[in-house]
């Protein structure tokens, strides 16, 4: 497949270097993505410059991911208003180690092909240089006005924070630069690539290799990723998307894909799948034929959650929320692992009481409306239970002189309470 021209269909090309598409038609060529190690995590706003690797390998050439635990400690200034936390080394180690097991899942680091993929960490070479060395052997290079021109910098020194910008910042873009240098002499990568707010840096390091090396090196960036109202992509109530189950559950991750608008789904299937642009094409034209069936959300967060987590989760996050949306019933319920019930009900009211008042068995008003506040009133409970809005464990419950007891528990611990069509409420029983 043609790199370029995969990338392009994908609407994944912002700008590109005069010279690179015909670079590809003459090499296998290697090129790298840079990942700040902040986190021991990847969030999905991470997965755009990932993708962009995986296309890169499936197209026969060669993936390197450089984590940046020189650069973590600096701060990258580009579009930032205000420095970063800096990072000690066994933070970014431990991060690296977290980050290269989610990245084995997008890239082939086994492979015996020529384009097996390398993870590198840029504080391995950046930590033997001296300043000294390092200002006299690479800053010597770049003029300051050539440092100054860059939308970062200026950007920066010309907005309203008037504490500017520190010369540790100033200088991040040297060092990234340097990092094209090693890995264009180490590796013989001809290519950076990364989101369009990186361009300045990328082309600083295509610069430091043709004045220091006399070398032909190239730049490629993608879209920054925007959502069509105008929110932040990757953006909920809670926070990041992550791709660690720990931190955003394998359920949440796969209803943040499926409740994408339509017109975010279009763009979305075409950076964050390898579905091919037939079969994408496919799709976008069944969905709109019914865009009621949400097919392209479907088919979103199908590919995306069994490439980040698995089939497995897939499954259970499709079976979850059928559960939850649909006329499933309290068996099925039932069969949902803890973890699971709790990510799916995750942000419901909770109220937690003594289990003995379960196994005792106590009236379902005085349940609801005295040992949690469910219901304001028992007035209100039986007005509610005449006019079949009650569920319990998603069954309606039709009986207000009912018995609540340990059988009505879930996992010998909670029990689900559904007031009207929308209203879920949690009851731990400890």
């Amino acid at each position: 497949m043609n790199f370029v021209k995969e990338l392009e269909w994908r609407g994944m090309i912002h700008d590109i270097m005069p010279g690179t598409e015909e670079l590809f038609k003459k090499e296998i060529v290697t090129a790298y993505v840079g990942i700040d190690p902040t986190a021991d995590s990847l969030h999905i706003g991470h997965l755009v410059g990932v993708m962009m690797l995986k296309h890169l390998q499936l197209c026969g050439h060669r993936p390197v991911v450089v984590l940046g635990g020189a650069t973590g400690m600096i701060g990258d200034p580009s579009g930032k208003s205000q420095e970063r936390n800096l990072l000690d080394e066994p933070t970014l180690r431990h991060n690296q180690e977290a980050i290269k097991k989610q990245i084995s899942k997008f890239l082939d680091f086994d492979t015996d092909a020529k384009n097996k993929a390398i993870i590198v960490n840029n504080y391995d070479w950046m930590s033997k240089f001296s300043f000294l060395d390092f200002i006299r052997d690479v800053g010597k290079h770049l003029t300051v006005n050539y440092m100054m021109a860059k939308d970062s910098v200026k950007k920066r020194i010309a907005g309203d924070d008037k504490s500017g910008m520190s010369f540790t910042e100033f200088s991040y873009q040297l060092v990234q630069g340097y990092d094209f240098l090693h890995l264009y002499k180490e590796y013989g990568c001809k290519l950076q690539m990364g989101g369009s707010d990186q361009w300045g840096n990328i082309t600083t390091g295509t610069e430091l290799i043709r004045r220091k090396e006399q070398g032909e090196a190239f730049a490629l960036t993608c879209p920054l990723i925007t959502k069509a109202d105008g929110g932040k992509f990757g953006k909920t109530e809670t926070g990041n998307v992550w791709l660690d189950p720990e931190r955003t559950s394998p359920y949440a991750f796969y209803q943040f894909w499926l409740n994408v608008s339509d017109e975010d789904a279009v763009k979305y299937i075409k950076i964050f799948t390898i579905l091919s642009e037939d079969v994408v094409n496919d799709i976008i034209e069944k969905h709109s034929q019914a865009p009621h069936l949400r097919l392209l959300q479907k088919a979103l967060a199908e590919e995306i959650t069994v490439m980040v987590h698995s089939r497995e989760d897939y499954e259970t996050g499709v079976k979850a929320s059928e559960i939850l949306f649909g006329n499933a019933t309290g068996e099925a319920l039932k069969t949902l692992d803890e973890k699971v019930l709790l990510s799916v009900f995750d942000g419901v009211p909770v109220f937690n009481i003594s289990k003995k008042i379960i196994e005792n068995g106590i009236p379902v008003l005085d349940l609801l409306v005295e040992s949690t506040t469910i219901f304001p009133s028992k007035g209100e409970l039986r007005r509610t239970i005449k006019g079949n809005g009650l569920g319990i464990n998603k069954e309606k419950y039709l009986d207000e002189n009912g018995i609540i007891n340990a059988d009505y528990l879930i996992k010998n611990k909670y029990i689900l309470v559904q007031k009207g069509k929308k209203n879920y409420f949690l009851i731990v029983c400890n």
